[in-house]
């Protein structure tokens, strides 16, 4: 939501900066300005995405330390995973042991528990790509602008 804001408030205030940079006296300084405004609004792109990157990182190492708990109570797997084994078999009734439920039960949650711990590693690379390709763009840029200030 502030991300969908920025965007026009960015592209509007470089608009407003390009037209008082085409309406100033000098040629030559209004060009200067131009790039500088493009120098910043380069730098200010690519930090914010740097910095999604890092909140997208942290999330995801969390989500692998401390994935979410599985939201199904026993009672109701046993309740509605057993129709649901049943539906298609008509006046058969298969006797299976409360271990055994107990035993698919456990092994349900463990295997929800590993896909998630699997889409936060898929989630942790997906972040560190929005870290690791704008941070050159960012530090290439801040380097050309520190050679124009000086």
């Amino acid at each position: 939501m502030v991300v969908s804001l920025l965007i026009p408030v960015a592209v509007i205030a470089v608009i407003v900066l390009v037209i008082a940079g085409a309406r100033s006296g000098s040629q030559q300084g209004g060009e200067d300005m131009i790039k500088n405004v493009y120098i910043y609004v380069v730098l200010f792109a690519t930090l914010m995405m740097s910095i999604g990157g890092s909140v997208g990182v942290f999330m995801a190492a969390a989500d692998m330390v401390a994935p979410a708990p599985y939201y199904q109570s026993y009672e109701d797997y046993r309740r509605w995973g057993m129709e649901g084994e049943l539906k298609g078999i008509e006046n058969v009734e298969i006797p299976v042991e409360e271990e055994e439920i107990r035993q698919r039960y456990e092994e349900m949650i463990e295997t929800e528990n590993r896909r998630q711990v699997e889409r936060a590693k898929n989630s942790l690379i997906k972040s560190l790509g929005w870290i690791a390709i704008p941070l050159p763009v960012f530090i290439f840029f801040s380097r050309k602008l520190k050679t124009r200030e000086v």
